[in-house]
């Protein structure tokens, strides 16, 4: 069995959000968008790209929270409606293997021990190793070549 699992970000502080019009978004540094594509759109809640049509809103995120030199924060997408997935162990979804990916390995006190960047097809056996270090509690993924938040693996 993989030792990682992939997780979406939590849905609800971003529901309310979704009611307010132009200007209460901005007041929140956010805004509302309609995807134009099937892909270029990767919402950080379902692990996937939306569809043309779909509305999302663009925000920023305190990926990193801690208060550590890592601490960190950057625009996301969000799909109305979005629900976290379970994914199993080991699954690296599309949203992720199509894209080429900064992986940031970090310990139980929020400190990066370890970082690469990979093609996302590349992405679940670089994860499969780095979870084999017992120092390595989780990992943020980014999307490489933007540099936003993509999403966190943890031990299954």
């Amino acid at each position: 069995m993989s030792p990682f699992r992939l997780l979406g970000i939590d849905p609800r502080p971003f529901q309310s959000l979704f009611a307010l019009d132009d200007r209460e978004l901005a007041g929140h540094g956010a805004m509302r968008v309609f995807a134009d594509a099937d892909s270029g759109y990767p919402c950080r809640v379902s692990l996937e790209d939306a569809r043309v049509g779909e509305e999302l809103l663009l925000l920023p995120y305190v990926h990193q929270p801690e208060a550590t030199p890592y601490r960190a924060s950057g625009p996301i997408f969000v799909r109305r409606g979005a629900c976290r997935p379970t994914l199993a162990a080991g699954l690296v979804p599309a949203y992720v293997s199509t894209r080429l990916i900064s992986l940031r390995a970090y310990d139980a006190a929020h400190m990066m021990v370890d970082a690469e960047v990979r093609e996302g097809g590349e992405v679940s056996a670089w994860l499969d190793t780095a979870f084999q270090h017992e120092r390595v509690a989780y990992v943020q993924l980014h999307n490489a070549r933007r540099g936003c938040f993509s999403c966190t693996a943890v031990r299954a």
